[in-house]
């Protein structure tokens, strides 16, 4: 059922919410303004993942794949909400092609964007984009504790658009239907507390913090709770040695690093650059859109940092002859000159890289692309380092199925 005016009415600018089999509007409105909230009923996703199951053979396969208007699944629950066919989602190509090692998911629940952080009390926490399906509604922030990262309980929804949200609450437009959704949510912890960035798309990100130095919050704006941050997508987080903290976010065109309270900002923006030459010019590794730019940016979404053995690193997603990858690059200092862009490991963007109690990298993952072997769970992947800095997929691989 396409978006009609006929079904228009009560003040709402908007027609029946599209599901599978329907179509959108090529000429709607995607202009993010804010519109009157729908019916409760309107959308017939849940806004939460839940606690999700211990993996099993089942969950080595399988999956979610979020989208309007189809949204589709494969596994053994029946969603209340209509579906697409599942046909090719998750062929397993990369893992076929000796690209992908041939992982089993974390935990058997529904999350993109994963997020996993090394906390204060020695447990990991888990979040990311969650909900039946984020290109419609969701509920904020859920999140999971392990001790290990094999067992995760559930912790909840930690931060909720409707009970702690200012103008998070807002309903946006979004072609031609009403839109509320959290993305990419990540949690940190850094100078004692844990820390909360997130995305709310077509309005802007926030910074959150916990008012109890829990993981499990509550948490409150860090500062600017009346308006975002700025607009975008893809919150990140990044600590350096020093104990100085940095924010970019989506594609990392930009940085600024914050003061030492995490009050506020500690100077202006800064622009990140790259090192004469150091583009890849390669259009089988960039999204077919980036080609209007000349390929020449750091990647399109998903921005990411870290530091080891005093370099720094900064992954933005791109395509790699379809993978949703990281573009990794190297650099001296966290606004550049960056250098050495490469694919990380394959299929493993959107996430974020940490360091484990042990001192092992990983790299989370999500399946947000066909040659994934599963789609939108939580995974993670090994990853090591060549000689030469560059990132690459681990020979050891505790997650992988036997």
């Amino acid at each position: 059922m396409a978006l009609g005016g006929a079904a228009r009415g009560q003040d709402r600018p908007y027609g029946p919410a599209p599901l599978a089999g329907g179509q959108l509007d090529a000429t709607s409105d995607d202009s993010g303004r804010i519109v009157p909230a729908p019916p409760r009923d309107y959308w017939p996703y849940s806004g939460v993942s839940g606690p999700g199951r211990k993996p099993d053979a089942a969950s080595a396969r399988g999956g979610w794949v979020s989208g309007l208007p189809n949204v589709r699944y494969e596994g053994p629950d029946k969603p209340r909400y209509p579906l697409a066919p599942w046909d090719d989602s998750a062929s397993g190509s990369a893992v076929a092609a000796g690209l992908l090692p041939s992982i089993r998911p974390l935990h058997d629940v529904h999350i993109r964007d994963t997020i996993v952080c090394l906390g204060g009390d020695g447990h990991y926490y888990m979040t990311g984009s969650t909900g039946d399906n984020i290109w419609a509604v969701n509920d904020g922030v859920e999140s999971w504790r392990s001790k290990d990262l094999r067992d995760w309980s559930y912790l909840g929804l930690v931060w909720s658009i409707e009970r702690d949200g200012v103008w998070e609450r807002n309903w946006r437009m979004r072609k031609g239907v009403p839109f509320r959704a959290l993305w990419a949510p990540e949690i940190h912890f850094i100078g004692g507390n844990y820390w909360i960035v997130h995305s709310m798309s077509r309005a802007g990100v926030a910074i959150l913090k916990s008012s109890t130095g829990r993981a499990e919050g509550p948490y409150v704006h860090a500062f600017s709770p009346d308006k975002p941050l700025r607009g975008g997508i893809d919150a990140t987080l990044f600590e350096d040695d020093d104990g100085s903290v940095w924010f970019t976010l989506g594609s990392a065109d930009e940085i600024v690093r914050l003061n030492d309270d995490m009050s506020g900002f500690a100077g202006p923006w800064q622009k990140v650059v790259a090192a004469e030459g150091e583009y890849d010019l390669d259009p089988q590794h960039h999204r077919k859109e980036c080609a209007a730019k000349g390929l020449r940016h750091f990647g399109y979404e998903g921005a990411t940092m870290f530091k080891r053995d005093g370099t720094y690193y900064l992954g933005v997603v791109d395509r790699y002859e379809g993978r949703y990858s990281f573009a990794m690059w190297m650099s001296d200092k966290p606004t550049g000159p960056w250098r050495d862009r490469h694919e990380g490991p394959p299929c493993c963007g959107g996430g974020n890289f940490l360091r484990d109690r042990q001192g092992n990298w990983w790299v989370t993952f999500f399946g947000n692309d066909e040659a994934s072997p599963w789609r939108e769970k939580p995974g993670l992947v090994r990853v090591d380092f060549a000689p030469d800095g560059r990132v690459i997929v681990a020979k050891d691989q505790p997650f992988a199925r036997t």
